[in-house]
């Protein structure tokens, strides 16, 4: 799944950030870059494949807010401004999000992470393509679920365990499990659930998978144990 963004911004230097913070993210993709709404209006006529608009809002000419009422299928919009006393301006526009300059890499990144929450196709295609997106050391982890191990709840982190390493992310337990397919993860205890399809052992209370020893809850078990009959 690629995202494919337009920058729309009269600064080259917020261009510049944004071109960086973008690169980092597999599944960003940069469409084009404007400086000005004009150019950014005809990219938007003839380039169809524009998934979510990074917008600055205050431009020559044509400001941002402008520009976006104009448009009759607009893609989702993230506004970008120096100025604070706009964003209620881009919020009755229904923008994902507003992001007053400087922003850091943290901050772009929640609200990208907005734009997956909100758009139900997007996070259909993850699933499609057995992949879910993970937040973790400032860096968002595009993860193939057939990867996964387990996943272990660890104090206010989960641990996310995949064939070689593990991913540390501050999501919940319960948001990253309901993300994951039912038919193929369950949980076993108040902290753990696993890919059905990697586990080696099952001896009393405990699981093996790989060189990991899981323990099953008593209040799980019965519902794990229907998975084998």
């Amino acid at each position: 799944m690629i995202i494919n963004c337009l920058i729309v911004d009269d600064e080259v230097s917020s261009q510049k950030v944004l071109e960086k913070f973008i690169k980092v993210v597999d599944f960003l993709s940069i469409v084009c870059i404007c400086d000005n709404a004009e150019d950014a209006l005809e990219k938007l006529q003839y380039n169809h494949e524009i998934d979510l608009l990074f917008l600055d809002i205050n431009m020559p000419k044509i400001s941002g807010i402008t520009m976006y009422k104009s448009l009759q299928n607009p893609p989702p919009v993230i506004f970008t401004t120096a100025y604070s006393k706009y964003a209620i301006d881009g919020f009755d526009v229904n923008a994902i999000d507003f992001l007053l300059k400087p922003f850091s890499f943290d901050r772009f990144l929640s609200a990208v992470n907005k734009v997956i929450a909100k758009n139900s196709s997007l996070q259909n295609n993850l699933i499609k393509n057995n992949s879910i997106l993970v937040k973790a050391d400032k860096t968002i982890h595009k993860i193939n679920i057939n990867d996964i191990l387990f996943i272990e709840a660890y104090g206010d982190y989960v641990k996310i365990h995949l064939k070689d390493k593990y991913i540390l992310t501050n999501k919940t337990f319960a948001s990253i499990l309901v993300s994951l397919p039912q038919n193929k993860f369950i949980q076993t205890h108040k902290s753990f659930a696993v890919n059905i399809d990697e586990i080696n052992t099952l001896q009393g209370n405990q699981i093996t998978i790989a060189h990991h020893t899981i323990p099953v809850g008593l209040t799980y078990k019965s519902n794990f144990l229907t998975f084998f009959k």
